[in-house]
């Protein structure tokens, strides 16, 4: 696993940058995500607007004014934040360095460099507009697509989806986030993927109603994107080893290799019982732990071991029992392999995404390739949930988790809306 990038130019390319290790390999495949969903997104957009089903809307814009005050203290603020956390890096010692999330969420800094950089970009902005000045600002008009906001629509998604993610997993461990509200709220982890899509959702449909263009052409335009984004994400989930994996699969274990092979029937039990306080401390009882026999399938023996158990080793959670041998930060790994969901997810998602762009030409009414998102991204959700380990919670005499009971509203959302637009399509087909 690689925690960070660091750990990547370190094991691929024989170099050290310590610099790296502020780049965790989960959120730079997340802003790959959003950058690849971006691109997608503006490309949809500018076909549907040839095609006429966008319309621009006009915006005044004042040009040949000086610099806004908002303007001004906003450069000053980025220039001070880029000063105090990340120059200072360069004149702060090793320690810092090798534990970049306490040193971002702590008030570590240097205020002198903070104040140089934020006054210098303070002072560019200001020099720009004088530049552009003129003795007389102008009113102009102009016409704005709705690929033209792109990049508005991206930032918003980023913002809420990562709050709303946030939200959904302090409601879903809300237990261990009383007696540890800290450690959630400034945690680099814990995002629930349906809490930063249900977020995200809500504040773009808004942006959309007010800004007057079509929420439903504007749906089926990011439905692929939402799904080639979330298998980029979940390569990072991967690659990190951030806890979203599967069960504990009882079929494979750990040799004295460190590698993955197929296990006895009774060495599942040996190694819980070798291993029983890190499993009581995490399940409560040696009787309470997740498992499941599943066997490498003779169809798929060509298949590698660890697309079936993987041990994360050197995960970013710093969750199992200590690697033998080694006296990094990182030197935990899972005593028993489990289902690397995550793979999984990013093979399904993939595969889903160039179902959704072969279709999005063809399928009508329009709307419908949104409902087909809709439906795919739930059934795909629901079915890995069986082998993922998350909270159960109550609900009508159940016990699913939080994703099952989203996934399954998620795929009645989309066959719903399928038959209301099928409907509506059947009683003014013009007009749909």
């Amino acid at each position: 696993m690689y925690p960070n990038l660091y750990y990547v130019f370190r094991d691929l390319f024989g170099v050290e940058i310590g610099f790296l290790r502020f780049i965790n390999s989960f959120g730079f495949f997340v802003a790959i995500a959003f950058l690849v969903a971006a691109a997608l997104l503006a490309k949809e957009l500018r076909r549907k607007s040839k095609e006429g089903l966008f319309q621009p809307t006009e915006r005044k814009l004042v040009v040949g004014g000086p610099a806004t005050t908002g303007e001004l203290v906003t450069n000053f603020l980025l220039g001070f934040l880029f000063g105090y956390k990340i120059l200072a890096l360069f004149i702060m010692g090793g320690a810092t360095i090798q534990d970049p999330q306490s040193y971002i969420f702590s008030g570590q800094g240097s205020l002198w460099l903070g104040l140089l950089v934020g006054g210098l970009f303070l002072w560019m902005k200001w020099r720009e507009r004088k530049k552009q000045q003129l003795k007389t600002p102008e009113e102009r008009l102009v016409r704005i697509w709705p690929h033209d906001r792109v990049g508005d629509i991206t930032v918003i998604a980023l913002i809420v989806g990562l709050l709303g993610a946030k939200l959904f997993d302090i409601f879903e461990n809300w237990s261990d986030f009383l007696n540890h509200p800290a450690d959630y709220i400034f945690s680099g982890g814990g995002l629930t993927f349906y809490g930063g899509l249900i977020c995200a959702a809500a504040a773009i449909m808004y942006y959309a109603r007010k800004n007057k263009f079509s929420i439903r052409h504007l749906a089926d335009s990011v439905a692929p994107s939402l799904m080639i984004a979330y298998a980029i994400g979940r390569i990072g989930c991967q690659v990190a080893g951030d806890g979203d994996w599967g069960i504990y699969n009882a079929a494979f274990k750990v040799d004295a290799a460190n590698e993955i092979v197929a296990a006895q029937p009774n060495e599942f039990r040996d190694t819980v019982q070798a291993n029983a306080a890190y499993f009581t401390r995490y399940y409560g009882s040696l009787d309470s732990i997740p498992h499941t026999n599943f066997p490498k399938p003779d169809a798929l023996s060509f298949l590698p071991n660890w697309m079936f158990a993987y041990q994360f080793p050197h995960n970013v959670n710093r969750v199992g029992v200590p690697i033998p041998g080694c006296n990094d930060m990182y030197c935990n790994q899972l005593a028993v392999p489990v289902f690397p969901t995550a793979f999984y997810e990013i093979v399904f998602c993939t595969i889903l995404f160039l179902i959704l762009w072969g279709v999005r030409k063809r399928l009508k009414p329009y709307g419908s390739v949104f409902a087909l998102y809709l439906f795919l991204n739930g059934l795909e959700r629901f079915l890995i949930e069986k082998i993922r380990v998350n909270n159960k919670m109550n609900f009508l005499g159940m016990q699913p988790t939080q994703a099952e009971v989203i996934a399954s509203g998620l795929m009645l959302a989309g066959i719903g809306l399928w038959i209301f637009l099928w409907q509506k399509n059947q009683a003014n087909p013009k007009k749909v």
